[in-house]
């Protein structure tokens, strides 16, 4: 009995609280950001998305989970795809791009809801119990967000940054490059692994939320000096 409660004693809530926040706000960024892949789409004439149900909300609908365990282990991972047949599109390689895009652009007005978001809990509710704690998720929420949105914008497939930069390639070029779209993945696993880059998205990362920030909601930034 004394070792069980030794053994409840020693545990690390606070580490384990603060994981789980992080789980909470990766499935937060990634549903909204394959959501609105899947809404551009069917803006632009696709209803793929649509009638396998990836205009949802419901987390379990978009998470691949051995994309979501790479997330935590490797330094990077994915959801499951949005599918899209750009053969509805009136112009296909351009609206490819937009539904690209439509990821990232979202992920950076999450992040700025979720800044606004704090803005109220510092003004109103910080006090509550609760209030900290709310606080420490928003703030994991919203740099998650960018990190997820700056993330896709590098133009190596499958991301989606690859896909606005093919849209001014000409057809030969775009098809060549779609062509190499399986090995994106193996360089991106490359990549994190030896670590490259990691110090200039980090950078680009805290940059771009410290910029929101100080618009969004500025006695933040204060109090994570």
């Amino acid at each position: 009995m004394n070792y069980l409660q030794n053994l409840w004693n020693q545990f690390d809530f606070v580490s384990l609280s603060t994981y789980a926040l992080r789980i909470a706000a990766v499935l937060l960024c990634l549903t909204v950001h394959e959501t609105c892949h899947g809404l551009a789409a069917y803006a632009l004439g696709d209803p793929t998305a649509k009638r396998m149900h990836r205009l949802s909300l419901n987390p379990l609908r978009h998470i691949d989970w051995l994309g979501l365990a790479m997330m935590f282990f490797v330094g990077f991972g994915w959801a499951k795809p949005v599918p899209v047949d750009m053969r509805y599109f009136k112009k296909p390689k351009q609206g490819m791009a937009v539904t690209a895009l439509a990821g990232p652009v979202s992920n950076f007005l999450l992040a700025v809801v979720l800044l606004l978001v704090c803005k109220v809990v510092l003004r109103y509710i910080s006090y509550i119990s609760w209030g900290i704690p709310l606080l420490s998720f928003l703030v994991i929420a919203a740099q998650l967000s960018i990190g997820l949105g700056l993330f896709n914008l590098i133009p190596i497939p499958p991301l989606d940054g690859s896909r606005v930069l093919t849209a001014l390639l000409p057809d030969s070029a775009y098809y060549r490059l779609m062509r190499y779209e399986r090995f994106g993945i193996l360089l991106l696993l490359v990549l994190s692994l030896t670590g490259t880059g990691s110090s200039l998205i980090g950078q680009a990362i805290d940059g771009v939320f410290r910029g929101l920030a100080s618009v969004c909601v500025p006695e933040l930034l204060s109090l994570l000096r």
